[in-house]
This record gives structure tokens, sequence and C-alpha cells, in this order.
């Protein structure tokens, strides 16, 4: 059985071009790719489109997010829950570039979001769903009724790549998840045409359980070790956010 497993994060996004389209899973630290992140930011890819939870702004720790690929103008567009920051007087960059006309930002609900990703990865193209009727998403998009009740037609989403975190993988790519980590990483792994996840801890085929394994390795294309088993981030922090962009 073919080994997925790739030496660094570096080699993990290589190949991802100017104009890629990503799924970005996370809900929180855990189930967050920052080590992937990080490595596409070094990698310079932009152009970009990012589906993601939210998108945040560069963090004062220095940890790079998709906020800094987004504040750094290499993010042409986005689809996401959250767009706007959840405290009005401050200003995220993505709200600031997309009000520049910069940046082409879709707000869709996070329960609308989830079902695109999962619908884009089971092959279905499209669905009809009552979230955000009468509402701006609901413009321009079709609407019927079922039931007595209107619902409005929402696309699937496949993408080039999707950026994963899990607790658990074996060298085919079969994956483990744990806690926040089973929010949006099962179902963007089966919405990409190529899959990277980093891994807390890999494993050689036949040891994990099959009863527990959420994602096959078929939809997996690269799996990468994070150094220390659990960490948040365990390749330093590439630099605050505030010096701009660098390379060694």
């Amino acid at each position: 059985m073919r080994s997925k497993v790739v030496g660094s994060f570096g080699e993990a996004v290589a190949g991802i071009e100017d104009g890629s389209s990503i799924l970005v899973a996370g809900f929180g630290e855990p189930g967050t790719p920052h080590n992937l992140v990080a490595a596409l930011y070094e990698q310079g890819a932009s152009d970009l489109m990012l589906i993601a939870n939210g998108a945040g702004g560069p963090r004062e720790d220095g940890i790079i997010t998709t906020g800094n690929l987004v504040a750094e103008g290499r993010v042409s567009r986005v689809i996401l829950a959250f767009t706007a920051s959840t405290h009005p007087s401050r200003q995220t960059p993505l709200e600031k570039l997309h009000e520049a006309g910069e940046v082409v930002a879709e707000t869709t609900p996070q329960g609308t979001l989830a079902e695109r990703i999962r619908a884009g990865g089971a092959g279905i193209p499209a669905f009809f769903t009552p979230a955000g009727v009468g509402t701006e998403v609901a413009e321009g998009k079709e609407h019927r009724e079922f039931g007595g009740r209107t619902y409005v037609l929402e696309e699937g989403i496949t993408t080039d790549y999707a950026l994963i975190r899990c607790w658990k993988a074996d060298t085919f790519g079969n994956l483990v998840f744990r806690r926040a980590q089973r929010n949006f990483n099962p179902i963007m792994a089966m919405a990409a045409d190529c899959t990277i996840v980093e891994a807390e801890e890999i494993v050689e085929p036949g040891e994990l359980d099959p009863d527990l394994i959420h994602t096959p390795g078929i939809f997996v294309q690269r799996v990468v070790s994070i150094p220390e088993a659990g960490g948040r981030l365990t390749v330093p922090p590439l630099m605050p956010a505030a010096r701009g962009r660098q390379r060694s």
C-alpha cells in the first residue's frame, strides 16, 4: 500500500498555484491546520479563493493564520460563515479590503456552509434550504416552495485543495479526528481534489480500528507529521504578523 506521507510542511503544500481554491478547516485551535497554513504563507501562492468558517486577522502572538494571507492581498475571494469581526470597533483586514473592492466576500450561514461542503464531497451539485430566505444571502438565487415553506437553492462546494488537521492518520491517509477537529475537517477532506493533512500521530496501515476511522484514505493525497503530537503549533511562529512577510 503506497505511503502518502511527505517529509515536511513545505513539501506538503508544494505545487499549490496562484489562483487555487482552498478549503481551510478549523473550529477552534484543536482542529486548525496552523502548520500547513504557515507553510502556505511561506510558499507564496496568491490570488487564492479561501473557503473557511472565518478568516480573522493577524494574531499578536505571531502565529500565521489565513488572516495574514488576506491582509497581504494574497486572497481574492472568500466564502465564509463570518466575514466581519465580532467587535464592530475592531475592523478586520478582510472588511477593509472588501469595502475597498479588493476582495470578493460571500457570507453564508454556518450550517449552509457545512452542507455545501458536505454536498460537494458527496457529488451533490446543489440543494434547497430554508436558511437565509428573506435575507441578503438569498438574493439572486432560485427559490422553490416545498410543503408550504420557501427554500433557496445553494450550490455544493468543491475546491482544488483542502488543508486538514487530524489526531491520527495511517500512512495511506485514513484519518481519525477528535473534539473540535470533527466539525469541518471530515467534510472538507472529501470536497477537494487534493487533501493535505497534518497529523498529530501517524501509524502503519492496520493499526487504526476500522470502526473509528472518520475519513477513508481514498480522499487523502498527502499526510505530514506534526513533530510534537497535540501541540497548537509545533513549528516556531514564522514571525510577528506586523513585520511583513520574510523569507529565510
